[in-house]
């Protein structure tokens, strides 16, 4: 077995509530590294640790690097906490990283922190002694400000951690911890980037797709899946249930102006977002919108679409630029997804110039002639559901 020291940050603020983070942080790696033979998860003092065997170090990594609430993390080399094994460990590590990337013969520098004060040797004379023991052994000089190389060395209570890289995590809070959420999902780049930010601060989220056969095909909706199915390896989606739109969507758009129909779409989307919401006790509803990105997106128009939810509706995107959520889309591995040529329902339909100021009255007036709750009721009622 191998280990993984994993370190937390926004946890540390919690106060007398950060033993309640912590947990929520553990069963999260127990979940993220569930399938992974003899894998298990300790946690000594302010850290957790994978323990996994060596042949799956780097499929847990990639995992662990997925979990929320996490802001870094490094393999190790875990040895019992006695300056001898740890010289040992320590020089191997070096010699390793060393062999590996020779560039990084440049400089290196020890970081030892001993979370165990019963330790014989302080951490800067861990540093001192480990240090020279790797400076003769490698000829490799010492620079404590600018290094090219970092051996990192922890000493707990029962082990002692040595690393020679440190990965960067999400950071952010576990996911459970602000409670649930429904998100609004459909084929484009932004409601995947949002769902990921909600979950980023500590919502569990389902996610509900608006799909309208024939004119949009299974094509479209295996896309959704797939961008649910990525989602769901960051932990962020758990259920996504596929709505079907088609007769409501048409009844919508006969029902008022034409100008008026992608708002009256949302309105009704958000009806049924709501239901669903009520059946996984969820407290808020999760949309990618944007601030001036198109044209349903105006103030006006989106206040007119949220007067037709029940619940607090978040909206992560609302302050980026394009740029910004496809670059976070790359990253977070949704964007390739997201780009293949197959259209959702908010492309059907859609007039030439959509209203961009947006009026409750109207909409509500537009709406007089629908039996809104029988809409989203039978929307909600007949939605797929599919376990993530």
């Amino acid at each position: 077995m191998t280990t993984i020291l994993c370190r937390f940050g926004e946890i540390f603020l919690k106060g007398n509530n950060r033993p309640r983070f912590e947990r929520s942080l553990a069963d999260n790696l127990r979940a993220a590294v569930e399938g992974l033979p003899e894998a298990r998860v300790s946690t000594p003092h302010g850290r957790l640790v994978v323990h996994v065997r060596e042949a799956d170090v780097e499929e847990a990594c990639t995992r662990v690097g997925r979990v929320f609430g996490l802001v870094s993390f490094s393999p190790t080399l875990t040895v019992a906490p006695e300056m001898a094994a740890i010289g040992e460990a320590a020089l191997a590590g070096a010699q390793a990283a060393l062999a590996r990337d020779p560039a990084l013969r440049r400089s290196f520098r020890i970081e030892a922190r001993r979370s165990d004060k019963r330790f014989p040797l302080s951490s800067p004379e861990i540093g001192r002694e480990v240090g020279g023991r790797i400076a003769a052994a490698t000829g490799v000089p010492v620079d404590l400000e600018n290094a090219a190389l970092t051996v990192g060395i922890e000493v707990g209570t029962d082990a002692a951690h040595i690393y020679c890289e440190t990965r960067p995590a999400p950071g952010g809070l576990p996911v459970g911890m602000s409670g649930r959420g429904v998100l609004l999902l459909s084929g484009g780049i932004d409601s995947p980037v949002a769902g990921w930010l909600a979950a980023k601060r500590g919502l569990t989220l389902d996610a509900v797709y608006f799909h309208s056969p024939p004119f949009v095909g299974e094509k479209s909706r295996d896309k959704v899946v797939s961008l649910a199915r990525e989602l769901a390896r960051w932990q962020v989606v758990r259920t996504l249930y596929v709505a079907p739109f088609t007769d409501c969507q048409k009844r919508l758009r006969e029902a008022g102006p034409a100008e008026l129909a992608v708002v009256l779409y949302r309105r009704m989307m958000m009806r049924v977002a709501d239901l669903l919401a009520d059946r996984v006790a969820a407290s808020c509803l999760v949309t990618g919108e944007n601030l001036g990105q198109v044209a349903s997106q105006t103030v006006p128009n989106m206040t007119v679409i949220e007067q037709a939810a029940r619940r607090l509706v978040l909206r992560p995107l609302v302050t980026y630029d394009k740029m910004e959520t496809t670059a976070l889309a790359r990253r977070i591995g949704t964007f390739e997804i997201s780009a293949l040529p197959y259209d959702d329902c908010c492309s059907l339909f859609v007039p030439p110039h959509p209203a961009t100021a947006a009026r409750l009255v109207d909409a509500e007036r537009a709406e007089q002639g629908l039996d809104l709750a029988a809409e989203a009721a039978a929307v909600a009622g007949a939605a797929e559901e599919i376990r993530l």
